[in-house]
């Protein structure tokens, strides 16, 4: 699905199998896992399968791959026991503070969110 071998991206490497992560979900499209960091009691990150910078580097190419993310998510939800109140949260760019340049959604819950957070 991507080629983690001539990228250095942490995300490619954990989509490749290369380093272990937590998953929640899992199909041929995109991986969900916990992140390592988490901001709130249940934060996932979710991930498409192919190397996307952010989200200012979405294209009609890639755009089933996002699609497909926002399709998923409720059901991801779901299944962590947040359906119905969580926060789903991206960041572009280093000003916008993006870590990792490959694009991800934050899902957020498992309690009442600040405002702040996100």
């Amino acid at each position: 699905m991507n080629d983690s071998s001539n990228c250095g991206c942490i995300f490619c490497k954990i989509t490749a199998g290369e380093i272990p992560s937590k998953k929640v979900f899992e199909d041929d499209k995109i991986i969900a896992f916990h992140d390592i960091k988490p901001m709130a009691p249940v934060h996932v990150l979710c991930v498409p399968k192919i190397h996307i910078d952010s989200l200012d580097d979405i294209k009609s190419e890639n755009i089933g791959y996002v699609s497909h993310i926002f399709e998923k998510i409720p059901e991801i939800a779901k299944t962590l026991g947040i359906s119905g109140g969580y926060r789903v949260v991206t960041n572009i760019g280093e000003n916008g503070g993006q870590s990792v340049k490959h694009l991800h959604f934050h899902i957020l819950g498992g309690k009442k969110l600040p405002l702040t957070l996100g």
